[in-house]
């Protein structure tokens, strides 16, 4: 996938340095090194590289450290604001406003996905509660209007183009003007793809977005474009003044660099960024997450709203856990999500350490394990799958017949089985620490007791802290060891989150089952 090569030897250099006996200046300046051809290797403007390397220096100064401070952690955090503010270009893009007609304008060179990207965005508001539509005013590629009028069907989103008309002007005006009086709020309209030496093509994007007026207009930029990036982008934004960027195919086998010089370069922000194929395969860009999933420690922001999009219902099993039970049929049922959630490896790289274990297993081996899954659970009866999964350890028959019945064999059952007791451990800890909760409400004293255990708990935590600081947002989540735990896997490290913490991002996906990723990812 793109940049991984790149974060894999950035955390090498840092994860090298931080365990080394020897932390000193010349190592330091060493791992600064590293980074820096790191980043050059994919593509990032020297000049941006120059500039890196300096915010770091200036930021860890080791003369002036005082002789107890954490240099592990203080460089860390030098690193990580560092990465972090390449890619923050400190301007905040558009907002779309609600009962209104908000009109978005794609521009960029041709091949780089403008058309499928125009659908995912419009998907995108769509599952968001806005009344969205699209315009196709590419009328010099063939088969441009075909593909987004396919996409469009595909994703149930209402479209406008013309066979006939070749003015992409006239198109352009004429569907805004038609979806602006039937009061759609997001009206996005793809352009031609045009080179910026092109003078003709130019002239008609200006024209274009004189006869529609935007109140946005994106650039799309290919990950792979390489250092030619940064002119285009200079080009794009001198004529369109673009407000926005949208990088595709991140999840090719190209370097990505270029892109990033390219935000760089036009002080413009990153808004989405292209995964995949699918309609679906589009995330919401945050420079912290971005960086955060860069050096593998996950975007458990991303992870919620990706969760939340979704819209799961999962009201029965989170009800379960509070009353501190889960059965066979809820771990079936937290199968049946993970399903719904797309590419594992999409999901492991929101999930801090993850995507080393999804290292060793691809997508449809990934793929395979849950299936297999489901059908152990399919080939139960009603009174198993209603199970904590005890039934089958007092009739081991059961789990032959189990097998037998699924295609599967002994182990499976039993390791799905192990999976689904942890749980109902972890559930019946949970139920009976949310009753006491409960009852420390009612009782003043027992409240300031468990009030200030918590502040104990937290204060703990900090001072093992765990992972990079520095990230925005997402104080007070538990660190990858606490994760992996609560998931089920077996991750080492760290104690198990507070009741708080567990509750609090299970209730913002609206959702109780997380913790039961664990059991499809061994």
């Amino acid at each position: 996938m793109v940049l991984q090569d790149l974060g894999r030897r950035i955390n090498a250099a840092v994860t090298d340095l931080t365990r080394s006996q020897t932390l000193d200046e010349k190592a330091f300046d060493g791992m600064i090194k590293e980074i820096s051809n790191a980043l050059i290797a994919a593509d990032v403007n020297i000049k941006l590289v120059s500039q890196l390397r300096k915010s770091i220096k200036a930021s860890v100064k080791f003369n002036e450290l005082p002789p107890h401070a954490n240099k592990k952690r203080i460089i860390q955090k030098a690193v990580f604001d560092a990465l972090v503010d390449i890619v923050n270009p400190h301007q905040k893009p558009y907002e779309p406003k609600k009962g209104k007609s908000n009109v978005i304008m794609f521009v960029g060179l041709q091949g780089n996905g403008k058309t499928t990207t125009c659908t995912k965005l419009a998907r995108w508001y769509q599952a968001r509660g806005y009344k969205t539509c699209l315009v196709c005013a590419d009328t010099f590629r063939a088969g441009a209007f075909d593909q987004l009028k396919q996409n469009a069907i595909k994703a149930k989103i209402p479209y406008y183009g013309s066979l006939t008309q070749t003015d992409p002007v006239v198109v352009a005006r004429e569907g805004v003007e038609k979806f602006k009086k039937e009061r759609f709020e997001i009206i996005i309209i793809d352009t031609s793809g045009r080179h910026h030496q092109d003078e003709a093509l130019f002239a008609e994007m200006v024209e274009i977005q004189g006869a529609i007026s935007p109140h946005q207009t994106i650039m799309v930029l290919d990950a792979s474009v390489g250092q030619a990036a940064e002119s285009q982008a200079r080009a794009f934004k001198e004529a369109s003044d673009f407000g926005a960027i949208i990088i595709t195919k991140t999840d090719s086998a190209a370097v990505g660099g270029g892109a990033i010089s390219a935000v760089a370069a036009t002080h413009t922000p990153i808004v989405f960024i292209g995964t995949g194929e699918h309609l679906l395969d589009m995330e919401k860009f945050n420079p912290q997450s971005f960086v955060s999933k860069l050096l593998g420690m996950g975007d458990m922001q991303g992870l919620v709203e990706h969760v939340q999009s979704l819209k799961l219902d999962q009201k029965e099993t989170f009800k379960n856990i509070q009353e501190g039970k889960f059965s066979v049929r809820d771990m079936r049922d937290q199968l049946a999500n993970i399903m719904k959630m797309g590419p594992l490896s999409k999901m492991a790289g929101m999930i801090p350490g993850l995507s080393n274990v999804m290292g060793q297993m691809n997508d449809d081996e990934g793929s395979m394990k849950l299936k297999r899954m489901m059908i152990i659970c399919d080939s139960m009866t009603a009174k198993e799958l209603d199970s904590d999964g005890k039934i089958f350890v007092e009739q081991p028959t059961r789990i032959t017949r189990v097998a037998r019945g699924s295609g599967t064999s002994v182990r499976e059952v039993e390791e799905l089985l192990s999976q689904t007791q942890m749980m109902a451990g972890m559930a019946k800890k949970m139920g009976g620490n949310m009753k006491k909760m409960q009852a420390a409400q009612k009782n003043p004293a027992m409240a300031s007791q468990m009030q200030q255990m918590q502040q104990r708990m937290k204060a703990m935590q900090g001072q093992g802290g765990g992972g990079m600081p520095g990230m925005g947002g997402m104080g007070g989540m538990p660190d990858m060891g606490s994760l992996m735990k609560m998931m089920g896997g077996g991750g080492g490290g760290g104690g198990m989150p507070s009741m708080g913490d567990m509750q609090k991002m299970m209730q913002q996906m609206g959702m109780g089952g997380m913790p039961g990723m664990g059991g499809g990812r061994r």
